[in-house]
């Protein structure tokens, strides 16, 4: 299996394979707008503005399981991310990331990538680096930034 097996809803309402990802790259990320690490948000930017052209994308999965940290509508969560953190990598709609209602996807990506609560995804902005074959290479814990991703990307790439 690999995440091109999925689909997900873009933030704006369309329905996209995550097979359009095939060959690059992906860095999945569940995420939260009233979060202490929103300002994550920034640097996934930077991230995404340095490695996207040699062939990174990342993918962030607004969630409103953690602490009521992301209450607002699919259009607030987007104008959101653009006015404070720039950001233009691809976001999709919100969903559950755990439980019984978390999202295929999630469910594929703590399958393969266990962490310090097995398959459960502790908090907001866990991350998935995913190699160009679909396949997820490494989970990165909530508080995970800067030189740490890096350097896993750069490895991947």
């Amino acid at each position: 299996m690999s995440i091109y097996q999925f689909s997900a809803k873009r933030i704006t309402g369309e329905e996209e394979s995550l097979e359009n990802y095939k060959d690059q790259v992906v860095l999945i990320v569940n995420t939260a707008s009233e979060c202490g690490f929103t300002p994550q948000f920034g640097e996934l930017q930077e991230l995404y503005e340095t490695y996207h052209e040699k062939g990174l994308t990342i993918l962030g999965f607004p969630s409103n399981q953690f602490g009521k940290q992301d209450p607002g509508s699919n259009d607030e969560i987007s104008e959101f991310c653009q006015v404070n953190y720039g950001v233009t990598f691809p976001m999709f709609e919100k969903v559950d990331v755990k439980g019984a209602s978390a999202h295929p996807l999630f469910n594929y990506l703590t399958n393969e990538a266990k962490g310090t609560l097995g398959k459960q995804i502790k908090w907001n902005f866990t991350k998935f680096l995913v190699n160009r074959n679909g396949e997820v290479v490494e989970r990165f814990a909530p508080q995970t930034k800067g030189d740490k991703l890096s350097s896993a990307i750069k490895a991947v790439l």
